[in-house]
């Protein structure tokens, strides 16, 4: 297992720094007085122009700029957002405590609801309720955040004027979780399309448990339906869904990214694309090497997880 963890971990270094380079060659693209001007403004002389470009070492190989930010990432400093007038560090410590809270609910809310719904239509396979849940479940995986969100706050906020159509941005962690109005229709909108693929999993790894060799001697030595459903069958269909939670972390972080757009959410999603349209660099490249941290950490506990609840699962040198 620890030989299984440093090769994990250094594997999660390498995909940190292959996506710092995307977004480095991507934004290098332009020209360096466009960065340039990006930082000062329009209005900005040549001359200011070109003290930004000496500052930032714009006017340098492409190989030194990068090993220049590699450097300061190895000190946990992430830049200056011009646009902003703060460190990265600051405004990434402020935003990502709110994401946090939004794609923490938004999955508990899901795991509640998509599990217990995986098992029912399970118990009622091929029956009319089954069909139907299996429906929704497609429409809802189907519509992204940016159709969802929309429909929502038109018909739950302006038409029943039941929640919020916007999140406040000044607004604290605490604000946010004690304000249901402002938070149910992101919750919903980011929580939708995880429940209807969790739900379909669950049900498919349920159908797969009960055909397994131990649960038919379960039934053969007279164990009851809920006692071989919930005793024998369910831990082991939870497995995959583990697995799939942390597979699923890319996903639900873009998502993330949509609906705070959407209900300008103030977290790290709504900030990196603002950012994106400020063309922001030091900020998007520090919120998109956070978003891989979070992916790759995600992946790393669920594989983990996968070997704690399978005592069977080893991973062999």
């Amino acid at each position: 297992m620890t030989g299984y963890i440093i090769r994990r971990l250094l594997q999660a270094i390498i995909v940190v720094l292959g996506v710092m380079l995307f977004v480095f060659v991507i934004y290098h693209l332009e020209p360096a007085y466009i960065m340039a001007r990006a930082i000062v403004g329009p209005r900005a002389s040549p001359a200011q122009i070109q003290a930004v470009i000496q500052a930032n070492a714009f006017n340098k190989p492409f190989y030194d700029q990068f090993w220049r930010e590699l450097q300061n990432y190895a000190t946990l400093n992430f830049g200056h957002s011009y646009q902003r007038n703060a460190p990265v560090s600051t405004l990434i410590a402020e935003n990502l405590p709110r994401t946090g809270l939004l794609v923490g609910t938004a999955t508990v809310f899901a795991l509640l609801i998509a599990i217990p719904l995986g098992v029912f239509q399970t118990v009622r396979r091929n029956k009319p309720s089954d069909y139907v849940l299996t429906s929704l479940a497609f429409i809802f995986y189907s519509m992204p955040p940016y159709v969802l969100g929309p429909v929502l706050v038109i018909y739950l906020a302006i038409k029943v004027h039941v929640f919020t159509p916007i999140v406040p941005t000044n607004y604290s962690v605490a604000q946010l979780a004690t304000d249901w109005r402002a938070m149910t229709l992101p919750v919903l909108t980011l929580a939708a399309v995880t429940v209807a693929s969790f739900s379909r999993y669950m049900r498919s790894s349920m159908m797969d448990a009960l055909t397994e060799d131990y649960v038919r001697t379960a039934r053969a030595k007279g164990a009851g339906r809920g006692r071989v459903l919930f005793r024998h069958a369910f831990r082991n269909a939870l497995i995959p869904i583990v697995t799939l939670l942390g597979l699923s972390l890319p996903n639900i972080a873009g998502g993330a990214v949509l609906t705070e757009t959407v209900f300008n959410y103030p977290g790290m999603g709504y900030l990196t694309t603002t950012a994106a349209e400020q063309f922001d660099l030091a900020l998007v490249l520090g919120t998109t090497v956070v978003f891989a941290i979070l992916v790759v950490v995600g992946n790393l506990l669920a594989d983990i997880l996968y070997a704690v609840l399978d005592p069977r699962i080893r991973y062999a040198k």
